[in-house]
C-alpha cells in the first residue's frame, strides 16, 4: 500500500509552461494547463510501478498564506498569468473528476499538505511518495519509508539520496535553506552563504542554535569562515525567521480528510469524468482512462 501525495500547484505551472499544444474550451476558456495536470494525473494513476493505492492533490489557492504574515518579502500571486489564475479552481475540479482527493489550501500551503499527510500516515502505508521536485520538500524524507520522486527527471530520492544532494540530512534542510536562501520562495537568506558554505557548517552543526558565534570555534571551515561567522551573529534572528518560513507544517488541516481510507483511489468515476472532458472538450483525454470506478 502507497500513498502518493501530489504538488499540484507544481503539476499546475508546469503543465501551463510545458510545450505542449494549447488547448481552448468551446466558451473560449484557456484550459491548456488544466489539461495538462489532467494527462500527467492520468498517467500516474495507471502506471504499474507506481502502483498507485491512496493518492491525495494539493493546491496553493491562492498563492498565499500564513507565512506572508510572518515576512513580506515572501512568494505571493504576483506576477501569475491571468490565463492561468483562472485555471486554480478550473483544476481542482478536473482532479476531483478523476476520483482523487483534492486539498485547496488557503492559509497553509500545499507544501505543508503533503508534509501534514506524510507525517500522519507514514507508519500506516508501506511507502509515502512525495511527487514534487522542491528542495524544502525533502525535510519530510524518511529512510526509504518516506521518499521524493521526481517524475519529470524520472528520479526517487531517499534520506541518504537527499543528503547527497543537498549536502545535509532531511531534518537540517530548513536550517539550509535559512542560510543559504530560497529564490523561489522569497527567502532571501545570510549575505555571502552559498549552498556549499551553509552545507559545510550544518553538517557539524545540525541546526542554527549549535552552530558557535565565533569562527575559531567551527569544527568545520567553509571559504571565508570567518565573515560567515559574523554575518551570522549579526543576523541570528533574521535566519531564525528564514527557518520558520522554511519549515513545512504537520498539523495543517486536510480538507475533506479525516483518515487514510478517505485518500484510496477506486477508479476514475466514469460519468463525473465524461461529463467533465465535454464540458471543456477534451475528446482525447476522454479515451485515456484504463480503470473506472466500480
Amino acid at each position: 500500500m502507497r500513498l502518493h501525495l501530489v504538488d499540484g500547484t507544481y503539476e499546475l505551472y508546469r503543465a501551463h509552461y510545458s510545450p505542449r499544444p494549447g488547448t481552448t474550451a468551446p466558451d473560449g476558456r484557456d484550459v491548456k494547463a488544466t489539461a495538462g495536470v489532467m494527462d500527467s494525473l492520468l498517467s500516474l494513476l495507471h502506471d504499474d510501478a507506481e502502483a498507485v493505492t491512496h493518492v491525495a492533490v494539493a493546491f496553493d489557492n491562492p498563492i498565499r498564506s500564513f507565512r506572508n504574515a510572518l515576512f513580506a518579502g515572501y512568494k505571493g500571486d504576483e506576477g501569475v498569468p491571468p490565463e492561468l489564475r483562472a485555471q486554480f479552481d478550473l483544476v481542482e475540479q478536473a482532479v476531483e473528476a478523476l476520483g482523487v482527493r483534492v486539498w485547496s489550501m488557503k492559509d497553509h500551503e500545499a507544501d505543508d499538505a503533503l508534509a501534514t499527510a506524510a507525517a500522519r500516515w507514514a507508519d500506516q502505508v508501506d511507502q509515502v511518495r512525495l511527487l514534487t521536485p522542491d528542495k524544502d520538500l525533502g525535510q519530510c524524507v524518511r529512510g526509504q519509508r518516506v521518499v521524493q520522486v521526481d517524475r519529470r527527471q524520472q528520479k526517487v530520492m531517499d534520506a541518504e539520496a537527499v543528503e547527497a544532494k543537498l549536502g545535509v540530512a532531511p531534518r537540517s534542510i530548513p536550517d539550509l535553506l535559512a542560510l543559504m536562501g530560497d529564490d523561489a520562495d522569497g527567502i532571501p537568506g545570510l549575505p555571502g552563504f552559498g549552498a556549499k558554505g551553509a552545507a559545510t557548517v550544518l553538517q557539524a552543526y545540525g541546526h542554527l542554535e549549535a552552530i558557535p558565534d565565533s569562527a575559531a570555534e567551527w569544527t568545520a571551515k567553509p571559504r571565508g569562515a570567518d565573515k560567515l561567522a559574523a554575518t551570522l551573529k549579526a543576523h541570528r534572528e533574521d535566519a531564525r525567521l528564514y527557518r520558520t518560513l522554511a519549515t513545512l507544517v504537520e498539523d495543517a488541516p486536510l480538507p475533506g480528510t479525516q483518515a487514510l481510507a478517505d485518500l484510496e483511489w477506486k477508479g476514475v468515476p466514469e460519468a463525473r469524468f465524461k461529463a467533465f472532458c465535454e464540458g471543456l472538450g477534451l475528446k482525447t483525454l476522454q479515451r485515456r482512462p484504463k480503470r473506472w470506478a466500480v
